[in-house]
């Protein structure tokens, strides 16, 4: 399986990611802990790990907690803001993580499935994970809902910009991606799994205009056409940008966001 194209996507804009995207929700790891039936994971493996968003979330919740990404320098972010003795990262595949059988009480993949082969994934999760061991692949909606419904449509056009002339760019320079409304039904379909099911969360953090424009900005397809060279303002990030100030302002704000965790059970 060639992935050049997915690793490419991510290359070059790691503290953008990190500063600007969301953590994963506080109730995320209680919910994951009760179905893994354990009081404290002995082991976490997120896949698809980046910046270690979604890594490091697990250092106070966990005895051992392993980010797997094959991105370099997402992975180099990570370990500059990683001060926990019990998280590490490595470079790897969410089908080919070089770890042991068997030991996994959970395995996570935040906002990352979509880029992975699913089967393949699903396979190698299975293996990790000890029986009664939980998958677990959340992802936001987007637009978080930012209190300014101008703000948010404003995303939301800019959004659908960047899909349509990301789309054209991948007729010449292919990525791999597979539907996230898909996701659900495909670790059904794979026979890994003796239960799946999709549960809905919501938590509350804070933002404002910069950070609005750089959730758009944090986009593997955003930075993609910039660094092709497509300017901000045929994106329609300047107008984004603009409606954002206006209205946004630069006091951070109470947003709400909402995830949809796709969990299955060894």
């Amino acid at each position: 399986m060639d992935f050049t194209g997915n690793i490419e996507r991510f290359s070059g804009f790691a503290g953008l990611y990190d500063r600007y995207r969301p953590a994963p929700p506080e109730l995320l790891g209680e919910v994951l802990v009760r179905l893994a039936a354990v009081a404290r994971p002995r082991l976490v493996v997120d896949l698809g790990s980046g910046t270690g968003l979604s890594t490091r979330y697990w250092a106070d919740r966990a005895d051992e907690v392993i980010g797997i990404d094959p991105t370099g320098d997402m992975r180099r972010q990570a370990e500059a803001r990683s001060g926990a003795a019990n998280v590490t990262y490595r470079e790897g595949f969410s089908h080919a993580t070089g770890l042991p059988s068997g030991h996994a009480d959970v395995v996570t993949c935040a906002q990352a499935l979509h880029w992975m082969e699913p089967e393949e994934t699903f396979r190698e999760a299975a293996r990790i994970l000890r029986p009664g061991g939980v998958f677990a692949a959340f992802d936001y909606d987007w637009p978080p809902e930012t209190g300014c419904w101008e703000a948010d449509a404003a995303f939301e056009d800019c959004w659908a910009m960047v899909r349509s002339r990301d789309a054209q760019r991948r007729a010449l320079h292919p990525a791999r991606v597979w539907d996230k409304a898909g996701h659900l039904e495909r670790m059904r379909a794979s026979g890994r799994f003796r239960y799946v099911r999709e549960i809905v969360m919501h938590h509350v953090d804070r933002g404002n205009a910069e950070r609005l424009v750089g959730l758009l900005l944090s986009q593997g397809s955003t930075m993609s056409l910039l660094k092709e060279g497509v300017s901000e303002e045929t994106l329609g990030i300047d107008a984004l940008r603009a409606v954002a100030e206006r209205t946004l302002g630069a006091q951070p704000s109470i947003w709400f966001w909402s995830s949809r965790l796709r969990v299955g059970i060894i």
